[in-house]
Formats: structure tokens, C-alpha cells, sequence
């Protein structure tokens, strides 16, 4: 087991983007595919013209390799965006980044659902494939966002 910087320790929180928070933890299972789901429904951060506060649930999917994310770490990573000024698509895609850096998944997406602001709501979708999943990310992309 890797040695963590923050599950079961004191928490020092950051309100700006922080993506040293993220840490991953060893597969178990990683000669079988499968799904996990996060879900965050707390997501804040803001809009990078007005300042004005953005709501949202992000949802990550991805099929695992040999790393999974410690869920502590992701929690204090996603908090890390409620001060920083970044507009919906960007942050989809910055977490998107961050995550395939980190875990080399076989499969990701991470979508995000902004609360209604000015009349419209905005629901940016990512996802990555590696190898033989490439395909399958096409396939999803096309089939979920036409």
C-alpha cells in the first residue's frame, strides 16, 4: 500500500485548483474490467468573467488499470476548484486530465451537470479510451452526444 498524504490525517483544505491532492491506490482487480462510479454533488466553482458561483454534480466513470483514486484525495481535489475561475468545459476536461494522468485508465469520462444559470444549463462530457477501448469511447461519445 502507497504511502498517503491525506486519508486518516488532519486535513489542511485548498480553494484553488490543486491537483497535487490526487492520489491513487493499488487495483486489487486489475485483470478484470470493470466500472467505477464517483459521484460529487457539491461541486463549486466559479465563473472566471464574473466571479459569480457555479454549481454542479460531476460524474466520474472510468474502467480501472493497476491504479484506482484514493476517494479522500478526489473529495479534497474537487473541492480545491470552489475558488478558482474556470468556465464548465474546462473543468470537465482539467479533471478528465488530471485523473488519466494519475490511474492510466482503460476507459474514462467525467461529466459535468451545472445548475441552471441566465436561462441555460451546461452539460459538458469527456471521455478517453486507451488501446482497445479507444473504440469504445468513440462509440459512447457518438451515441450519448450524437
Amino acid at each position: 500500500m502507497p504511502e498517503l498524504k491525506n486519508l486518516g490525517k488532519i486535513t489542511e483544505y485548498k480553494y484553488d485548483y490543486a491537483p497535487e491532492f490526487l492520489e491513487a491506490i493499488p487495483n486489487a482487480n486489475s485483470g478484470r474490467n470493470y466500472f467505477v462510479t464517483l459521484t460529487s454533488d457539491e461541486f463549486t466553482c466559479l465563473c472566471p468573467i464574473t466571479h459569480q458561483p457555479d454549481y454542479a454534480t460531476i460524474k466520474i466513470r472510468y474502467i480501472p488499470d493497476a491504479k484506482l483514486v484514493e476517494s479522500k484525495s478526489l473529495k479534497l481535489y474537487l473541492t480545491s476548484f470552489r475558488n478558482h475561475g474556470t468556465f464548465h468545459e474546462d473543468v470537465v476536461n482539467k479533471i478528465a486530465d488530471d485523473l488519466i494522468k494519475l490511474l492510466e485508465p482503460r476507459y474514462l469520462e467525467v461529466e459535468g451537470l451545472f445548475s441552471v444559470r441566465g436561462g441555460i444549463s451546461i452539460v459538458p462530457f469527456v471521455n478517453y479510451g486507451r488501446d482497445e477501448f479507444e473504440s469504445v469511447a468513440k462509440k459512447i461519445l457518438v451515441e450519448r452526444h450524437g
